[in-house]
């Protein structure tokens, strides 16, 4: 998802996607610490998936 998808989404649709996401990062994050997952990369992406997420947040409660 690149930033543009990221910045044509609804308030409704951002909010959402950024609690399905978090919780995703943090089933990866466990399922890794459990055992080593096949592909770690998934976490970094997922990492700064979050962060792209609420920083699109934080920029439309300040305008």
């Amino acid at each position: 998802m690149n930033y543009k998808e990221i910045a044509s989404m609804s308030n409704e649709d951002l909010g959402q996607k950024y609690r399905v996401e978090t919780e995703m990062l943090s089933r990866l994050k466990f399922a890794h610490a459990i055992s080593p997952i096949e592909n770690p990369m998934k976490i970094r992406s997922s990492r700064r998936l979050v962060a792209q997420l609420s920083t699109e947040m934080t920029k439309r409660t300040k305008i």
